[in-house]
C-alpha cells in the first residue's frame, strides 16, 4: 500500500488537550503529575510530528514510518506515565490511525487490539481486581470505542484521498483527451482544407482550363487567317467569345453549386454538351457513343469520367494537334469504361502534367485506374475503368 499522510491536524489537538488535562491535573492536586517528562514527552511529540512532515511531506515511507512509530508508542508511554490526569492513555488511538494510512487497515486493526491489550495490561499490575470497578471498566469502553472511530476515521479519509486522486487523474486523463482531440481535430481540418483545395485546383483546370484552351486555340486561327481570310478570322474570334462566354457561365454554376448545393448530374446529357461544343472551330471532329445505364454509378464516378473526357479532348486541342477525337463510353453492371481515342501525334511517355494528374486522384477516389497508351505518330488512347459501386 502506499503511503498517505495523515491528517496533520489530528495529533497536535490531542497532544494539546492532553497537555492543558495533565497540568490542569497537577495544579488542582487531583494527581501527580511529573512535569518535566510530562511536557518533554509532549514537546517530543510535536517535534516528530514536525519533522517527519518536512522530510516527507507527500508520505513517509514504510521503514520510517515503523521506527516513528516505534518511537511514538514510547513517548506515549512515558508521557502516559508522568500524567496525573489519566488521560494521556488516550495518545494511544493514534497508534492505529497513524499506521492506517501507511500499512493498511489489517495492521490499524492489529495494533488497534495491541494497545487495548496495554491497557487490560496495565490495569493488571494495578492494585485491586479492575474488572469490578464500574469507572476503570467505563475507561476501557471509551477506550475501545476511541479506537474504533479513529480507525473509522481513518479509513473515511483514506478513501476520500483516493477518490479525490482518482477524479484528479481522471481530469488530467480528460484534459489529455481534449488536446489530443483538439490537434487531431487541427489535422483533419488541415487534410479537409488541403483536399478541398486540390478539388478546387482540378476543377479550375478541368473546366476553366479547357475553355481557355478552345479560347486560346480559336484566337490563334484567327491570328493566323487575319491577311489572307478576315471573314473566317472574324468567325473563330466570335467562337472564341462564345468560349469565353460559356467558360463564364460554368464559373457562375460553379459558385451557385458551391451556395446552393449540387444539381443532379447526367453523364450523357454533360457528354452531349462536351462534344456539342467542340464544334465552334471545326477544327477538331468530336464524335461519342453512349451505352449502358447510369442510374446504378454514383456522382463521384459519373463526374470522374466526365473530367477524363475533357481532359482527353483538352490535351488532343492543345499537344497532339489531332483532327479526330472517339469517345467511347459502356456503362456495364459491374464497372464502366470509358474510351478516349485521337489520331494526334501521341503521348509521350513521362510527361503527365497536372490535368492528368488531377484526373488520375479523382479516378482513384472512386476506386478505379487510367491507362494511357500510343506512341509517336500513333495517337492516343486514355482508357478509365471504374467500378460499379465503387466510389467512396
Amino acid at each position: 500500500m502506499s503511503s498517505i499522510r495523515p491528517l496533520p491536524w489530528v495529533s497536535p489537538v490531542l497532544y494539546a488537550t492532553v497537555l492543558a488535562a495533565g497540568l490542569y491535573a497537577g495544579m488542582a492536586g487531583l494527581g501527580t503529575t511529573h512535569v518535566a517528562p510530562f511536557t518533554g514527552g509532549l514537546a517530543a511529540l510535536f517535534a516528530i510530528d514536525l519533522l517527519e512532515r518536512r522530510r516527507f511531506p507527500a508520505g513517509t515511507p514504510p521503514w520510517p514510518a515503523v521506527a516513528s512509530l516505534c518511537a511514538r508508542v514510547a513517548l506515549f508511554a512515558a508521557v502516559a506515565l508522568a500524567d496525573g490526569s489519566g488521560l494521556s492513555r488516550a495518545l494511544f488511538v493514534l497508534v492505529p490511525f497513524t499506521a492506517y494510512f501507511t500499512f493498511g487497515r489489517t495492521a490499524a486493526v492489529v495494533l488497534a487490539a495491541g494497545c487495548a491489550g496495554l491497557v487490560v495490561a496495565g490495569y493488571e499490575l494495578g492494585p485491586g481486581r479492575w474488572y469490578t470497578d464500574a469507572e476503570q471498566v467505563s475507561d476501557l469502553l471509551m477506550f475501545c470505542v476511541g479506537l474504533v472511530l479513529v480507525i473509522a476515521a481513518a479509513a473515511t479519509a483514506v478513501e476520500e484521498r483516493r477518490g479525490r486522486a482518482r477524479l484528479e487523474e481522471s481530469h488530467r486523463q480528460l484534459e489529455e483527451s481534449h488536446r489530443r482531440l483538439a490537434a487531431y481535430s487541427a489535422q483533419v481540418a488541415e487534410l479537409s482544407a488541403a483536399a478541398e483545395r486540390n478539388r478546387v485546383a482540378r476543377d479550375i483546370h478541368d473546366d476553366l482550363g479547357h475553355h481557355l484552351t478552345a479560347v486560346v486555340v480559336l484566337l490563334e486561327k484567327a491570328t493566323a487567317f487575319r491577311e489572307r481570310d478576315p471573314g473566317e478570322a472574324q468567325r473563330a474570334i466570335d467562337d472564341a467569345y462564345r468560349s469565353a462566354r460559356r467558360a463564364l457561365d460554368d464559373v457562375r454554376h460553379s459558385v451557385r453549386t458551391l451556395r446552393a448545393g449540387p444539381a443532379p448530374f447526367r453523364l450523357s446529357t454533360a457528354l452531349a454538351d462536351l462534344v456539342d461544343g467542340q464544334a465552334d472551330d471545326g477544327r477538331v471532329a468530336v464524335t461519342l457513343e453512349f451505352t449502358g445505364d447510369e442510374s446504378g454509378y454514383g456522382v463521384p464516378a459519373l463526374t470522374a469520367l466526365y473530367r477524363a473526357a475533357q481532359e482527353g479532348i483538352t490535351n488532343a486541342r492543345r499537344h497532339a494537334d489531332a483532327t479526330r477525337v472517339r469517345i467511347a463510353v459502356a456503362l456495364g453492371g459491374s464497372a464502366a469504361r470509358m474510351t478516349v481515342a485521337d489520331d494526334g501525334r501521341g503521348f509521350p511517355p513521362g510527361r503527365e502534367g497536372f490535368g492528368l494528374l488531377g484526373m488520375r486522384e479523382r479516378v482513384e477516389q472512386t476506386g478505379g485506374r487510367v491507362e494511357i497508351g500510343g506512341g509517336p505518330g500513333a495517337g492516343t488512347c486514355l482508357t478509365v475503368t471504374i467500378p460499379r459501386g465503387g466510389e467512396s
